[in-house]
């Protein structure tokens, strides 16, 4: 009897934290009705007598018993704003019959409350709390769906994306994700991976796990005006880390130090975490392009910093790049690269419009920056193949860092970023006084019914902006902390 007691207790308390939870959270996430907006939107898309299956994602574990902070899907968050692990969309192209004749195109699995578990790692909203704050109809918990009679052999096409080896089983959890796949496989006679790639070919079943991206990528690559003001937050954030960090910067900080600065005002400004990995690397480091580790203890006065990183706010995520002279000032050769770098692109802004293709954006970058290095000496021809411009300068941001969305011609409302860049590794053939200068410049756009609209340009850009702004004072100035000795007392 205590223990009843005590468990009906628990699950009052949680009942009223859950009732009282929304007072505690931001009031700007996107709208049910976005939501549902979009759900719409893809059905219009689906095929003739179809069902479209999406699943959250996984929990991912860090070490032991400590996962990573989760994050949803992006197409299952675009669709239902769930934010929560171990649950299942089914959109239907056409109104199905329940067995009590109710009719429905749509229906949602979600982790179901559970009190124990609440109390240690947070409010689930359950089935019910879906169907309250979500507005979904047809909710149920997880649980249910073993049973629940959805004959897939009847559909022309289950559409899906396939699945990788990277959801763990938690056999003391019978609502799972990994219990829900595994049922979802025998329910539509899941093959082995040889077994689906022959039906496939020999069209023996019902099953298309290519389809959805296309559907998926032509929705989210045009943004609506909901979303472009979360990316526009995540961006001005974004621009405004870059600005404290050009005033606070010092030779001799660590480049963790100045990742710090700017994911520090990303929280202050309410972000919730970072759109991808957060690069800050100087000299050298800045020529490895997806450089992470932000080890170096000390950056030196006569280097260049490359800062690659973008606030995610309420899913969305900016990307902005810029680099800066450690010491304030470019020196003549540091100038030389990065006048080139600007000029590539804003070549490309100009050609920004509807219609446009990122390849054309991407081609007229590789022809400003190989006229550069040849009028450097750094190359011998424009023609010349090299490495000094390794990577494309376009991708379309969103609810990814590197969107879904078509590339072969821009539309209205499209945003995406352009990133030209050059990187002089040491040993490279050309003159040493080259080497170790690494400059990469981003920004995130969108595009409008003529042109575009330059969403980062609050972030200083040009070499004289630049050191203007590292010349004011900054907040962080007087902010010194004690040393701590790293050794054994």
């Amino acid at each position: 009897m205590k223990i009843l007691v005590a468990f009906l207790s628990l699950t009052f308390c949680l009942n009223f934290l859950q009732s009282n939870a929304q007072g505690d959270m931001p009031t700007d996430f996107l709208s049910k009705d976005f939501h549902l907006d979009r759900r719409a939107k893809l059905r219009e898309k689906l095929p003739a007598n179809s069902v479209a299956v999406f699943f959250a994602n996984p929990v991912r574990n860090r070490a032991n018993d400590t996962d990573y902070m989760y994050h949803q899907d992006p197409n299952f968050y675009y669709l239902t704003g769930y934010k929560e692990p171990h649950a299942m969309l089914l959109v239907f192209k056409d109104k199905q019959t329940a067995a009590n004749g109710t009719r429905y195109d749509e229906i949602i699995f979600v982790q179901p409350r559970n009190a124990m578990a609440e109390m240690w790692t947070g409010r689930r909203l359950g089935d019910q709390g879906v169907k309250n704050l979500l507005g979904f109809e047809q909710s149920f918990n997880n649980t249910e769906f073993k049973k629940y009679n959805v004959d897939f052999s009847k559909f022309d096409q289950v559409l899906f994306y396939d699945f990788f080896n990277d959801v763990r089983d938690n056999p003391s959890d019978s609502s799972d994700l990994y219990t829900l796949i595994e049922q979802f496989k025998v329910k539509v006679n899941y093959p082995t991976k040889d077994q689906l790639t022959i039906a496939r070919e020999q069209k023996k079943n019902n099953l298309n796990t290519t389809a959805l991206n296309t559907y998926m990528s032509e929705l989210r690559g045009v943004k609506t005006k909901e979303e472009v003001e979360m990316i526009r937050m995540a961006v001005r954030v974004s621009c405004q880390g870059q600005i404290e960090v050009m005033k606070a910067i010092k030779p001799g900080m660590s480049e963790r130090e100045i990742q710090g600065v700017h994911e520090f005002v990303y929280k202050k400004y309410e972000a919730e975490d970072v759109g991808y990995n957060s690069i800050v690397g100087a000299g050298h480091n800045g020529c490895i392009l997806h450089y992470i580790e932000n080890y170096k203890p000390e950056v030196s006065s006569k280097e260049l910093i490359l800062m690659d990183l973008g606030a995610e706010y309420h899913g969305y995520t900016a990307d902005i790049t810029r680099t800066i002279p450690v010491n304030g000032k470019f020196s003549p050769d540091q100038k030389a690269i990065y006048d080139i770098v600007l000029e590539a692109q804003e070549a490309a802004m100009k050609k920004v419009k509807p219609g446009t293709s990122f390849a054309e954006l991407n081609q007229v970058t590789k022809e400003v920056v190989n006229k550069g290095l040849k009028d450097l000496g750094i190359i011998k021809s424009e023609n010349e193949n090299h490495l000094y411009y390794p990577h494309g300068c376009c991708h379309h941001i969103g609810l990814d860092v590197h969107d879904k969305g078509l590339r072969d011609g821009m539309q209205e409302n499209m945003t995406f970023t352009i990133e030209p860049g050059i990187y002089i590794p040491e040993n490279s053939k050309c003159d040493p006084r080259w080497w170790g200068i690494a400059v990469r410049i981003e920004d995130d756009y969108r595009v409008t019914k003529e042109g575009y609209e330059h969403l980062s340009s609050m972030a200083p850009r040009t070499t004289e902006e630049i050191e203007a702004t590292m010349k004011l004072p900054s907040p962080l100035d007087n902010f010194i902390l004690p040393e701590i000795n790293k050794g054994r007392e």
